[in-house]
C-alpha cells in the first residue's frame, strides 16, 4: 500500500477573519488549492463563530459537513430543515443553499466539491492503547486533536506526538487492504479526535 503522512502542528496553521468571527484552514485537496479561487477537492477546517447570528458564505456546488467542537448552535437551512447541534454532532447540508446560524460556538467544517464524498466521526481514546483499522475504502483520511494528547502510531513509522489543535493527514493510493493505527493515551482522561474520511 502506497500511503503519505503528513502532521500539521497547530502554530502552523493558517487562521483568517471572517465577518462572523475567524477560522482556520487544517488541510486543503489539492495541496496548491485557493479556497477563494474555489478551485479544491475538498477542504477542511474550524471556526470560531463569535457573534450570536450569522449568514454562511454561500458555496454553490459544494456539499457540508459541520460538527460543534464547543458551544450550541442552531442552524437554519431557508426552505430546507432546521437543527439544534451540540458538541461533537452534527448536519449536513448544500453550501448554495441560504443557512443561517445562531450562537456563539467552536465549529469543525468538511467541504467536498462534486465527485467527493465523505463524512466525520468522533473517536473518543480511553486511557491505555486502541486500535483503529481504516477500511480500504478511504482515499484521505484526516484526523484533529480537540483535545489532550496522544502518541500515534502506523505501520513501521516513527511515533507522531498528536496535541490539542494538531491535525493528521494520511493519504493512501492502490486501496487494497485495510491500514491500522495505534492511539496511545497514557493520561486518565479521554482525549476526543475528530475524523474525515473522505473518497474522491
Amino acid at each position: 500500500m502506497n500511503y503519505s503522512i503528513k502532521l500539521v502542528k497547530k502554530n502552523k496553521q493558517a487562521t483568517n477573519l471572517w465577518s462572523g468571527g475567524k477560522t482556520t484552514q487544517l488541510a486543503i485537496y489539492p495541496e496548491d488549492a485557493d479556497y477563494s479561487k474555489r478551485n479544491f477537492q475538498w477542504r477542511i477546517s474550524t471556526a470560531d463563530v463569535e457573534v450570536e447570528e450569522s449568514l454562511f458564505t454561500h458555496l454553490p456546488g459544494i456539499q457540508r459537513v459541520i460538527m460543534i467542537i464547543d458551544g450550541e448552535m442552531y442552524l437554519e437551512h431557508e426552505g430546507k430543515h432546521s437543527v439544534v447541534l451540540k458538541p461533537f454532532e452534527q448536519d449536513r447540508f448544500e453550501g448554495g443553499w441560504t443557512t443561517r446560524s445562531k450562537g456563539i460556538v467552536k465549529d469543525f467544517n468538511l467541504m467536498l466539491s462534486y465527485g467527493c464524498d465523505g463524512g466525520l466521526t468522533c473517536i473518543q481514546i480511553k486511557k491505555d492503547i486502541q486500535d483503529l483499522v481504516l477500511d480500504a475504502t478511504g482515499t484521505a483520511e484526516v484526523f484533529y486533536c480537540v483535545d489532550g494528547m496522544v502518541r500515534v502510531e502506523i505501520g513501521e513509522e516513527e511515533p507522531l506526538f498528536f496535541e490539542k489543535g494538531d491535525t493528521l493527514i494520511i493519504m493512501r493510493e492502490h486501496l487494497s487492504e485495510e491500514m491500522s493505527i495505534k492511539f496511545c493515551n497514557k493520561i486518565k482522561k479521554e482525549v476526543s479526535i475528530i475524523r474525515a474520511s473522505i473518497i474522491d
